[in-house]
């Protein structure tokens, strides 16, 4: 056909229709347009179609349905108010489909649209249309791709736009990355194709980029198929019921930390008051012992970081109890740790906590030894067992007071006090690389040794009567005496397990004499030996307050003391009086030279002329 049958065609149509090119201005009109309105067709060829629209639908074409249809490609029933050329208010819907080129990336290039004049339901709908914008909700209709094709004036003023910035674009422009990757890849035309939504969680951005949340509900306008044509949303603001309802979590958790923090510190506090944290449980009168408990006295005052050594089961806790207990920071928790029994993925935790959420398994946060310790005391038995990797953050914590919990950003302070013990040669690690050098030297500012019990025999019969006491009080028994025999077995063991060993041996003893005797020939290991013979001149007499019953002895302070001379002299006689050296008393008797040679000195033992 040729161009002029198009155009006769085109002015013949039976219906208001007007043609315009890619500027948006009018083309052509339909002969039905013209008769309706009463123009001619050279009054409105070049003409915008806002022209011939009243001036509140002049705005609406410009604003809204000129975007809209821009971005879509095609207008869909909008109501417009037409004027005609004697002033006439021509109610319409006016319907549009956009011409694009495709070689030229969609460049427009021409529009038909056909108005429909409204009858009385038309009008109608046209009326709910005006109440659906003005309503005071947050309202937003959205086509079958999920674009913006309706919105209330209450949803725009919310959000901060203009009505031609928000139509035809998708929802999700105005959505958080989050919602938008949750929706992205058809799952928004799921969403739709489904039909509805029930307070449905959203994070809307503003204009302003405020992230508003709310929750949106949904209702489907179906075809007769049941296909959905468009979504009605209504959107809840919750933002202010969010932020209350975390602040109100954050508050219950906060608290829930704080019930369980001070019940750490109840449970460590319970400890130390059954304990008695004092030197009423570090037993003895020996020279060694005595020049630690020097030495305790000496620091426990100052703030200084303290390292006991020691072999296992000498006391190394009771000495860290004794300095806590004599020290400013007395009121305040006593917290312990053994390094030895924390798995290596769990060290930094175990000190200094973690927040909700940091690793697998993170159900809540939780409280470090260093915050629990805050104030008072920190007790690290074998510190030799920290992992390299950690020492570094358990330095800085030392010199700085400054440490982060485990996931999380916010840095805590810790006023603590450190009490380190260990059996292990650190100096030796530390030579080996396993230990650092400057860790070393920052918790070993004030060492403290504590003497094997081997080197300590004088104690060994208080401390054996401190733990029978103990011990029959604990299994309810009656009261026990050690004999003589239980006193000479005792002296002659070497005791490599220390004091916690002869704890153990008079526990079992008592045990095993179901509260009537004590054997210790059953609960000392099958190698321990007999006792040995009574020295020379080492008679003891039953006391006349002993057991009449059983008939055990057993030795007064004097008399111990007075068989523990005898004993040391029969070996620097055996050994011509010399203390040290291959033969010498020491070698004889087990012990370390330099604790023979004070022995013999305070029991002023002298070679004879």
């Amino acid at each position: 056909m040729k161009p002029d049958i198009y155009r006769w065609l085109f002015r013949r149509i039976p219906s208001m229709t007007l043609y315009f090119d890619e500027e948006g201005c009018v083309v052509d009109a339909s002969d039905a347009w013209l008769e309706r309105l009463g123009y001619r067709r050279e009054d409105i060829v070049g003409q915008r179609p806002e022209r011939f629209a009243t001036a509140e639908s002049a705005v609406r074409i410009a604003s809204e349905y000129v975007p809209l249809m821009r971005r879509t490609g095609r207008l869909d029933s909008v109501p417009v108010d037409l004027q005609s050329s004697t002033g006439e208010r021509v109610s319409c819907v006016a319907s549009a489909v956009v011409n694009q080129d495709t070689r030229r990336d969609g460049h427009y290039l021409s529009t038909v649209a056909v108005y429909s004049e409204l009858e009385a339901q038309a009008r109608m709908e046209r009326h709910y249309r005006a109440l659906y914008r003005s309503t005071p909700a947050m309202l937003y209709t959205l086509d079958r791709e999920g674009r913006v094709i309706a919105c209330s004036d209450r949803w725009l003023r919310k959000m901060g736009y203009r009505r031609d910035e928000v139509l035809g674009k998708p929802i999700t422009d105005f959505m958080s990355s989050g919602n938008q990757a949750m929706l992205a890849g058809g799952r928004l035309q799921a969403i739709i194709s489904a039909g509805e939504l029930d307070n449905a969680p959203r994070e809307l951005i503003t204009r302003d980029g405020e992230t508003i949340e709310v929750v949106v509900s949904a209702y489907a306008d179906r075809d007769p198929e049941g296909q959905v044509r468009q979504l009605l949303c209504a959107v809840k603001d919750v933002t202010e019921r969010n932020r209350a309802e975390r602040a109100l979590r954050e508050a219950f958790d906060e608290n829930a930390r704080l019930r369980e923090q001070l019940e750490h510190e109840r449970d460590y506090l319970r400890e130390e008051v059954n304990v008695a944290m004092n030197f009423g449980h570090i037993v003895g009168e020996s020279p060694s012992l005595r020049k630690m408990l020097a030495r305790i006295e000496a620091v426990a005052e100052t703030g200084a970081n303290v390292l006991v050594l020691g072999e296992s089961g000498v006391g190394k806790e009771l000495v860290a109890r004794a300095i806590h207990a004599r020290s400013p920071r007395a009121e305040r928790p006593l917290v312990k740790v053994n390094c030895a029994a924390v798995p290596r993925e769990l060290f930094e935790s175990e000190f200094f906590g973690h927040v909700k959420g940091a690793f697998t398994g993170a159900t809540r946060d939780r409280v470090g030894r260093f915050q629990l310790a805050d104030g008072g005391t920190l007790f690290m038995d074998e510190v030799g067992e920290i992992p390299l990797e950690l020492q570094g953050k358990l330095l800085r914590v030392l010199q700085e007071k400054e440490y982060e919990a485990v996931g999380d950003d916010r840095t805590r302070r810790a006023d603590v006090r450190l009490i380190a013990a260990t059996n292990r040669d650190l100096e030796e690690m530390v030579e080996r690389g396993e230990f650092r050098e400057d860790l070393y030297y920052r918790l070993s500012v004030f060492p403290i040794e504590v003497p094997p019990l081997r080197e300590r025999r004088e104690d060994v019969l208080q401390l054996a009567q401190h733990f029978l006491d103990e011990a029959c009080r604990d299994f309810g028994y009656p009261p026990l005496q050690l004999s003589r025999r239980d006193v000479d077995t005792l002296v002659a063991y070497e005791w490599p397990g220390n004091v916690r060993e002869l704890q153990n041996v008079i526990e079992r003893a008592v045990i095993l004499g179901k509260g009537e005797s004590l054997r210790l020939d059953l609960s000392l290991p099958e190698d321990a030996g007999a006792a040995p013979e009574a020295p020379p001149g080492a008679h003891v007499q039953l006391l006349p307050d002993a057991n009449a019953e059983t008939g055990r002895r057993f030795f007064t302070e004097a008399e111990w003391r007075e068989l523990e001379r005898e004993n040391l002299r029969a070996a620097l006689e055996q050994s011509g009086w010399r203390v040290s050296g291959a033969g010498g008393a020491a070698e004889l008797l087990g012990v370390k030279p330099t604790t023979l040679a004070d022995r013999v000195r305070r029991m002023d033992l002298r070679k004879p002329r």
